[in-house]
């Protein structure tokens, strides 16, 4: 038994006429009778009644008609996913986050794409701007979520969000309620992120400070943004950090005071090689966009 035999078969039980059957198919009549018969044959069943006036399916035509139907809907899904499996050659799909990203749109993003390509292996790594721009660019991503801004002819970058800034402190030692009380923590301690590990994004603090009228005096400093919420939280300094990290920070403890005044934003963009034209790419970013 080979797959036109099925194909033919199929459309003969769909039309219940021999020869719009093999119009539809583009053969003669001839041969597509020979090959149902053929089929009859070769499974020992009679799956039509044929007579001068009509062609009818016998009991085990009706079983075989829905059972041929079910392995053709199979066999496109197999098809489906082999095709999504190829088109990511290693089976495996890397992304690569800044850990201010508000984790909750990464978390149904792994959902969501592991649902629409259960073969692929979804891998999560969170690198600086800088790290991820490298990383992207020597294919050991395939992926970014970055700050701005991205500074390489092999990339491509779609905006995903523009983001504000919020002073966050620690709510029983410092007593600020509004953004004109801001001047009033000039001489506390801060926590900032390395200049070394993040520049463009320490430079931008260093002017959202400047704008209220003080120089910070930065005593603390780390590359990861919940760690800097955690010093804050303990007690050891107060900083500044993208608004959104408010979303995923609902501890009684902590103080969020967004800086709108200033008018400073910064852009959120999704990152990928110039070149990469996967579905899984595209899939990906289609349903960033949609978050915001």
């Amino acid at each position: 038994m080979e797959l036109r035999h099925l194909k033919y078969f199929l459309a003969v039980a769909e039309e219940l006429n021999f020869t719009k059957a093999a119009e539809k198919l583009f053969i003669s009549q001839p041969p597509l009778s020979r090959q149902i018969i053929e089929l009859e044959e070769e499974i020992q069943a009679r799956l039509f009644i044929r007579n001068n006036k009509k062609v009818e399916l016998t009991e085990a035509g009706k079983y075989f008609k829905k059972e041929v139907k079910e392995l053709f809907l199979n066999l496109e899904s197999v098809t489906l996913k082999t095709k999504k499996i190829a088109e990511n050659v290693s089976g495996e799909f890397r992304i690569a986050y800044i850990s201010s990203i508000y984790s909750a749109a990464i978390s149904e993003l792994i959902q969501f794409l592991k649902a629409q390509f259960p073969y692929v292996n979804f891998k999560l790594f969170e690198i600086s701007t800088s790290k991820q721009i490298s990383a992207l660019e020597q294919g050991k991503i395939d992926l970014g979520i970055v700050r701005s801004p991205i500074k390489s002819p092999k990339i491509k970058s779609q905006l995903w969000f523009q983001d504000g800034f919020s002073v966050v402190f620690n709510k029983h030692q410092i007593s600020i309620n509004s953004e004109k009380d801001i001047l009033k923590l000039k001489d506390e301690t801060f926590v900032f992120f390395n200049k070394d590990y993040a520049p463009h994004y320490h430079e931008v603090l260093l002017e959202l400070c400047a704008f209220y009228g003080f120089t910070p005096k930065v005593v603390h400093e780390s590359n990861n943004i919940n760690s800097i919420v955690q010093l804050v939280k303990n007690g050891l300094g107060i900083s500044i950090v993208p608004s959104t990290i408010s979303k995923n920070n609902q501890d009684s403890a902590l103080g969020f005071i967004e800086l709108k005044e200033v008018n400073l934003l910064t852009d959120v963009s999704l990152i990928s090689l110039k070149e990469d034209h996967s579905e899984i790419t595209k899939t990906a970013i289609d349903f960033l966009l949609k978050k915001e």
